[in-house]
């Protein structure tokens, strides 16, 4: 082969070397770059093990801050909640009575009292005192009158804080109320904590006495006044019983009329059977009428004599809650009927009317053996127990063998009411499925 070809082949293959290699070299260059994390390992596990550092030590500073601030927040929250009225007042804590004064007018009394014994420490100068004799402009004169106008600011502001507390306390807010007059005193110390001016914790304790007097006093009052409401409804039933037994009297005496009047007519004419049918209808209404008028003269003159009864209204109040009352009423019904007005959604469904000489101790009986089932714990008027049906019956029973006690509550309107709000959801189904089907 010709020298010439031989160096031709050789430059041809030395330029697709050089070609090749350039290539190559590229491929490695983008290569090495692309993988570049993957290759320099090292440094990457370096590199993330610093960002994940600095991310533990930003979320350690962001709680601890967090629980910082959270601490200040339930401070802040909890002294708040002394000056908010619209408090949870379980929070605060439930008030217990410190007081055993069961007429109002000694609760007055009292109050008048511990006012006249904070007057007396006001002008003894024992309410608010400042132990050191302070100079100002070297003189002593002067020191007494700053310290005297200290005394008094100090007292303004601190009575100020009880008697807005005091004004407006209320069952839900007792507590917090008690709270916010010694926090009242704590901050108002710590204010003349330079001028050594303290408020006497005696004079604060007669401040909480007054606050407590003037709660109870209040809750008193209303219990008086639930109480004359439920003397008022007993006198109305008294006065329905006599009322009853003059209608019963004016009824029999009626009856008794017309009864003399048909036998005068059958004297006349012995044969007349209308008139013999006729004589005999009213010798039995008669008799209904004097053992009805028996039965209200009875419970009129006996205060004892009632029916006890039990009903129910799971559409008001949900199975399982019965109420266990009395009622002296010649006809007990009323009494349920009356119960189920306008106040509650649905009617009472009678379980059991029970009729006794000794109605107020058959009901007490009741209370006493359902008292930890009271759906109310604090007013012992509302007769309302979470219990079986099956529980009071038993009950009843061991009471009077002979009473009849009904298991099943009817609840009409409720269940009509159900149906109807069904009928009305499968209504808005159906609407609703054609607006949106479940596919397309």
């Amino acid at each position: 082969m010709p020298l010439e070809i031989i160096v031709a082949l050789v430059a041809v293959a030395t330029v697709a070397l050089l070609i090749i290699l350039i290539r190559t070299h590229g491929n490695l260059r983008s290569l090495r770059t692309k993988y570049a994390a993957i290759i320099n390992i090292d440094a990457e596990v370096q590199k993330r093990t610093g960002e994940r550092d600095t991310i533990v030590k930003d979320t350690e500073k962001l709680r601890t801050d967090y629980q910082d601030k959270r601490r200040v927040f339930d401070r802040l929250k909890s002294e708040v909640a002394l000056y908010e009225d619209k408090m949870v007042f379980i929070e605060q804590g439930i008030y217990e009575p410190h007081f055993d004064f069961t007429d109002p007018e000694e609760f007055k009394e009292e109050i008048k009292s511990v006012r006249a014994e904070q007057k007396a420490m006001v002008k003894n100068k024992t309410a608010v005192t400042c132990d050191i004799e302070w100079h100002v402009g070297g003189s002593k004169a002067q020191g007494r009158v700053m310290t005297g106008r200290n005394i008094r600011l100090t007292l303004r502001a601190f009575n100020g804080e009880c008697d807005v507390a005091i004004a407006n306390v209320r069952w839900n807010n007792v507590v917090a109320m008690e709270k916010r007059i010694r926090r009242a005193a704590e901050q108002i110390d710590k204010l003349n904590k330079s001028n050594q001016v303290v408020i006497e914790k005696a004079y604060v304790d007669l401040k909480i006495k007054e606050l407590r007097l003037t709660h109870e006093y209040r809750e008193r009052q209303q219990e008086e006044k639930e109480h004359r409401r439920e003397q008022a409804r007993l006198e109305r039933e008294e006065k329905k019983l006599i009322e009853e037994a003059k209608a019963a009297e004016r009824e029999e005496e009626r009856y008794r009329k017309l009864l003399k009047k048909a036998q005068a007519e059958a004297q006349k004419d012995a044969e007349n059977a209308e008139l013999q049918e006729r004589i005999a209808e009213l010798e039995h209404s008669l008799e209904e009428a004097s053992s009805k008028t028996e039965r209200a003269k009875s419970m009129a003159e006996q205060t004892r004599v009632g029916h006890v009864y039990v009903i129910s209204n799971i559409g008001s109040f949900g199975e399982k809650v019965v109420k266990i009352g009395m009622t002296r009423r010649l006809n007990p019904d009323d009494r349920v009927k009356e119960l189920g007005d306008a106040s509650v959604p649905f009617i009472f469904d009678t379980h059991a009317m029970i009729y006794t000489d000794d109605a107020p101790a058959m009901e007490t009986e009741l209370h006493r053996r359902f008292h930890t089932r009271r759906v109310n714990a604090v007013n012992m008027r509302k007769e309302f127990f979470r219990a079986d049906l099956e529980e009071v019956a038993t009950a009843i029973r061991e009471l009077d063998p002979n009473a009849t006690f009904v298991m099943n509550a009817e609840a009409r309107e409720f269940m009509e009411t159900l149906a109807i709000q069904e009928r009305q959801g499968q209504t808005l189904e159906a609407e609703v499925e054609a607006d949106f089907p479940l596919s397309i």
